[in-house]
């Protein structure tokens, strides 16, 4: 799998206002923007992403997705950050 096929994944199961993709083509790590982990806890939000993954993580299509998930004003201050 590729960066933009993962990336596509993502964005048709989620709203996404930001997602870089970094990875081998089985171990990926990702930053991701989203409205949608508005008031969730850090687990919710990967589960949330894990969801749009589906069977592809329990075939191994995906076998290691590490995430920095953000919501939106928590994006703007960490880019504020750097």
């Amino acid at each position: 799998m590729t960066a933009d096929q993962l990336k596509d994944i993502i964005s048709a199961g989620m709203a996404c206002d930001h997602i870089t993709l970094e990875g081998d083509g089985r171990h990926w790590y990702a930053t991701i923007v989203s409205s949608e982990f508005e008031g969730k806890r850090s687990i919710q939000r990967h589960q949330r992403v894990y969801a749009t993954l589906g069977a592809r993580m329990q075939s191994d299509e995906v076998h290691a997705l590490s995430m920095k998930t953000f919501t939106p004003a928590e994006w703007a201050q960490a880019q504020a950050g750097d």
